[in-house]
């Protein structure tokens, strides 16, 4: 394959950038009365509205030669047939066979993987009635009234912003709790309130080695052995790893141990046993609605054609911002409180997927790479961070999400909630220019101050309703997008080498805190001057 920057289509698009600098959004829709309606794909009951950024149709059309010119729907191809699309790690990225329906097959390295996910899903089914009904009972025959999900990453991100979306449709009486932090008051703020003899912890980590989980399941486990001791231990303990002998070395029994595979990615996870949790919150029908929106939208992404591929365009117009703008960030801003964990859960699932510096190859990159994710629900957000993307001078897309019915609350409320959206969208797009200004009596010394120059391109992405399968199409779109973005890169979206170098060091370092520690330190000085001021101020000897 050429070079990326020798594409035709890369080179059009470097000289169609400088056609477009005199591009305007307040005249490009006078121009054509139509933009609103056509720059629109809708799919699996999501509207996704691109009209106010900052392209045209040969942008669109360059964008898309460009994904044709990067083999896109090849690549598509090869990641749902199982093929080793993970590079580096030489293995499948299969979170799309977590969602497959139970009539598929699809043989990997020799194996059904979709016949075992299924397998794995009944004996979460089942888990998961059992501690709903009332049936699976705590070391003092108590029922389980309260669950505490301990991982971090995938492992906890994805479950936590399920349960935060849905709790609208979690049946039961149950209360759930996330713990990710090794910080000991995460632990312990989780647990306030809780009672040690009813509550089950769902421990999620692939390995089973990470530093954080093992050292939150440790402290858990001693917080239950104190109220039921040691022989009821086990009946308190459920876990989600790769090697289940691996949760066994740690007391969890085999028959509450749940299953993944190592061509799961972790921010990629929710679908799998990692999601076991949500299983308990959402019942076994509402997980299941939750895959079926996965499913619907991949089954979009493999199927529809190019320009009418919801996440290709999402993921190309985020190519066109990083790579031709030099937009360095991009925002998500749920109108939706329900949703107000969606912009961490992305920001994993964007940041660690595209946050590479060499190609598939290994070979160095031949452009930015991933922008930074960052965001917060509006309308929280407009009185913290939308003074800087209407009169900054960063350029920052913004993917603003809506929810059309809501199912707590005032409607007459909700409708203001959505007024906003459409407000900020209109306001960071068409500004506030210093002839209105005038036109309104604003005092000529204020003109400057509150022009609003606009051209600040926006999304707005709109659900009918936030349900198990509106949520499940919402992140698949993204995993999609991201998918395109490294496709058109020459990327690796699947692996996470730059996590490990920290874990490595901090285990180093762990035993230097140690009261006692009288060995050298060998560190860097300034690292190797912290560590000692740090056992300094812990010790009370500063």
């Amino acid at each position: 394959m050429p070079d990326l920057r020798e594409l035709h289509a890369w080179r059009r698009l470097e000289w169609h950038r400088g056609e477009l600098r005199e591009l305007d959004l307040r005249t490009a829709f006078e121009d054509d009365p139509t933009r609103g309606e056509r720059l629109t794909v809708e799919a699996v009951g999501l509207y996704y509205d691109f009209s106010k950024h900052l392209v045209t149709d040969d942008t669109l059309q360059l964008l898309r030669r460009l994904a044709d010119e990067r083999g896109l729907e090849a690549r598509i191809r090869s990641m749902f047939r199982g093929e080793h699309v993970n590079v580096s790690e030489d293995r499948p990225a299969l979170h799309v066979a977590l969602r497959m329906p139970r009539s598929r097959s699809l043989v990997v390295d020799g194996v059904d993987v979709v016949r075992e996910v299924h397998e794995e899903l009944d004996r979460m089914s089942a888990f998961a009635e059992r501690i709903r009904s009332g049936e699976h009972l705590g070391g003092t025959g108590e029922p389980i009234r309260a669950i505490v999900n301990i991982g971090i990453g995938g492992s906890d991100l994805g479950p936590a912003m399920a349960y935060e979306a849905l709790r609208a449709h979690a049946t039961g009486d149950l209360t759930f709790r996330f713990v990710a932090n090794v910080d000991p008051v995460d632990l312990a703020r989780a647990t306030r309130g809780l009672d040690p003899r009813t509550t089950l912890f769902v421990v999620v980590s692939k390995t089973m080695s990470t530093l954080e989980t093992l050292e939150n399941a440790r402290a858990a486990r001693e917080w239950v052995r104190s109220a039921v001791g040691d022989e009821g231990l086990e009946h308190h303990f459920a876990g989600v790893a790769a090697k289940p002998e691996r949760a066994a070395e740690i007391g969890i029994p085999p028959a509450a141990t749940f299953r993944i595979w190592d061509w799961v990615g972790g921010r990629t996870s929710l679908c799998s046993a990692v999601g076991l949790s949500t299983m308990i919150a959402l019942g076994p029908d509402g997980f299941r609605d939750l895959l079926a929106g996965f499913r619907a939208l991949d089954e979009h992404f493999a199927r529809a054609p190019l320009g009418g591929k919801l996440p290709a365009t999402h993921g190309l117009l985020t190519v066109w911002y990083r790579s031709f703008l030099g937009a360095q960030t991009t925002a998500v801003v749920p109108y939706s409180s329900a949703l107000r964990l969606l912009p961490a859960y992305l920001q994993q699932l964007t940041m660690e997927s595209l946050g590479k510096r060499v190609q598939e190859t290994g070979e160095p990159v031949e452009t930015d790479t991933g922008a930074v994710l960052w965001g917060e629900p509006g309308t929280v957000a407009q009185h913290a961070v939308f003074q800087l993307l209407h009169q900054g001078t960063v350029l920052a897309p913004v993917d603003l999400v809506g929810v059309a019915r809501s199912r707590e609350g005032d409607a007459g409320r909700h409708d203001l909630l959505a007024a906003n959206l459409f407000a900020q969208a209109e306001a960071l797009a068409f500004g506030r220019s210093e002839q209105e200004l005038e036109e309104a009596g604003v005092p000529e010394a204020t003109i400057p101050h509150r022009v609003m120059p606009g051209n600040r391109p926006t999304s707005a992405i709109l659900l009918r309703e936030l349900t198990p399968a509106s949520l499940g199409a919402l992140v698949a779109l993204y995993e999609h997008s991201v998918f395109t973005q490294a496709a058109i890169w020459g990327i690796d979206p699947f692996d996470q080498w730059g996590v490990e170098l920290g874990k490595e060091l901090a285990a180093r370092i762990a035993p230097e805190l140690a009261p006692g520690w009288k060995h050298e330190l060998l560190h860097d000085s300034s690292t190797n001057a912290l560590i000692r001021r740090y056992r300094d101020l812990r010790d009370g000897e500063a």
